[in-house]
């Protein structure tokens, strides 16, 4: 399909604004192309996705969208030309802008805010979705679950007859939206050997999606996701198209499973740790198992994968080491506290909370998270960002010595103690929120320790 004459040169123009974006060193210009050519050409993300000789998948979950988009980016991107926000803009100009970089792409793959994707799905018309998960997050912005759970399960009922939506069936919420579809494809892990002996206290979805009653959980994996029955009407966990059986978790150094689909049985082995990946994982293959992919290329993608920035990635300052792992919810951090605490919980540590429109304004999620698994073993917290003060109280409630507890608003200064409290050969534990992760990247390019995001992501 070609352009129109207005809507090629509206994009050259955005093309030329994310070139000097680039030179500018403003983030790579992620979004600011997108902005600029869909407010030149508001129908311009819907031309530019029409063009896609193979089409689109589109990834949203509250927790793990961008690992399991890069997971699927990785295993798809031998067979197809890949336009792909691997940086991680995921609003609508964020789209564009990854459609304005690669005009040569046959396949988009986007990883999606949940806001934005029923805008996104009416306008780009997926060949596949993947819906990961939905927890509570950014109330202040999103309001509560049952409301994001209604605007996608609205938009889903409009996706085109021929779209495939795979959705994970241990998400009651997710197992709903896909019984409205006979062909969606449903996910999950079946594994009980890692389940928790009870829900957590931050867990959502625990009411039954059709009658109200409690569930009843035969398996509770990650917050509410798990084997679910409700006992007073029957509505229960659909069965599994594609579920990871035999898993074995590696500490902090990675996680293995078998993942078993109706072609057959593989090994999965990934790099990075923690229940929560064996789920993006399940979720980047059953997405690229829906676009073409086989079992094998599959299995050849996800060996391969190396995390994203914050998503356990590990960073070699001098003789030390920076693990940094992204929190910005109760499930996410809960599952980063479990996976660093079974890798052998750390002795320092520096945790960045923030509160910029991109965290969510209200921080009162910190009290549901459950850090005091951390305290076995912590002898130094360093709490820095926005909202350090309030950090450092909730582990100072949670019994954590106050002598043991440094306030250091300033995140470059907080890194700095980190790493001078870290002996050499050490490891330095930094959990950031989402905008301090964010600045944390900033930080670590300026010195010299790792290449700006973006320019990895490109």
């Amino acid at each position: 399909m070609r352009l129109s004459l207005p809507l090629a040169a509206e994009v050259a123009a955005a093309r030329a604004i994310a070139a000097l974006s680039r030179l500018a060193g403003a983030g790579g210009g992620t979004t600011v192309p997108g902005k600029l050519l869909t407010t030149l050409h508001p129908g311009a993300l819907d031309r530019l996705a029409a063009r896609l000789a193979a089409g689109a998948g589109v990834v949203s979950a509250t927790n793990g969208k961008t690992t399991t988009a890069a997971m699927a980016a990785e295993i798809l991107r031998p067979r197809f030309r890949l336009a792909h926000n691997a940086a991680g803009a995921n609003l609508v100009s964020g789209v564009a802008s990854a459609l304005l970089a690669a005009p040569g792409a046959e396949l988009g793959l986007f990883e999606v805010d949940e806001a934005a994707l029923p805008e996104v799905l009416r306008r780009v018309r997926p060949r596949a979705v993947c819906l990961g998960n939905l927890f509570r997050d950014q109330l202040d912005r999103y309001g509560e679950l049952e409301l994001v759970a209604e605007r996608w399960r609205d938009a889903a009922a409009k996706l085109p007859a021929e779209a495939r939506l795979v959705v994970n069936g241990d998400d009651p919420q997710l197992a709903a939206i896909g019984r409205a579809r006979a062909d969606a494809v449903v996910f999950g892990l079946d594994d009980p050997r890692l389940a928790r002996p009870a829900l957590q206290h931050a867990a959502d979805s625990t009411h039954c999606v059709r009658c109200g009653a409690p569930y009843t959980y035969a398996a509770a994996y990650v917050g509410h996701l798990g084997d679910y029955r409700c006992p007073a009407c029957g509505d229960a966990r659909p069965a599994l198209a594609l579920a990871a059986r035999e898993v074995e978790l590696h500490g902090l150094e990675g996680a293995s499973f078998t993942l078993a689909a109706p072609e057959g049985r593989r090994r999965i082995e990934l790099a990075l740790p923690g229940l929560y990946n064996v789920y993006n994982a399940l979720g980047a293959a059953a997405l690229a198992r829906a676009l073409g992919a086989s079992l094998d290329e599959i299995v050849a993608g996800l060996a391969r994968f190396s995390p994203a920035f914050g998503r356990f990635e590990r960073i070699a300052v001098g003789d030390r080491r920076l693990l940094v792992l992204l929190i910005k919810n109760p499930a996410g951090a809960n599952e980063a506290v479990r996976t660093l605490v079974e890798g052998g919980a750390p002795r320092l540590a520096v945790i960045a909370l923030n509160d910029a429109i991109a965290d969510g304004r209200d921080v009162s999620w910190i009290w549901d998270v459950d850090f005091e698994p951390l305290l076995e073993g912590l002898e130094r917290l360093v709490a820095t960002g926005d909202r350090a003060a309030e950090l450092a109280l909730r582990f100072r409630y949670g019994g954590l010595d106050e002598r043991a507890i440094e306030v250091e608003p300033s995140l470059a200064r907080a890194l700095d103690r980190g790493l001078a409290l870290t002996p050499p050969g050490g490891e330095l534990v930094v959990l950031p929120t989402y905008t301090a992760m964010l600045e944390l990247q900033r930080l670590v390019a300026e010195r010299g320790l790792a290449r700006p995001y973006w320019e990895r992501a490109a």
